[in-house]
């Protein structure tokens, strides 16, 4: 099934740097576009700067029901 690796950071932030293949969704985009997310198959792996929003994400998405997340903090250290 694969996995979709979703970067909460800022677009700026993600324009100076991501995990190939990754989508870009800002923490403060996340739960208007809970629908999108939900749409995605497979494993999805969450990831930021630091960890920090990630974590933040994270959580949102298991409180949305969503059992296929996992907080892969930094973005540097997604391969």
């Amino acid at each position: 099934m694969g996995r979709t690796i979703i970067d909460v950071r800022t677009p700026q932030e993600f324009l100076a740097g991501h995990v190939k293949g990754s989508v870009n969704i800002p923490l403060q985009e996340l739960e208007s576009r809970l629908d999108e997310v939900k749409q995605m198959q497979g494993e999805i792996v969450l990831c930021c700067a630091s960890g920090a929003r990630s974590a933040r994400a994270y959580g949102f998405l298991r409180q949305q029901g969503l059992n296929t997340v996992s907080n892969g903090g930094s973005w540097v250290d997604i391969d």
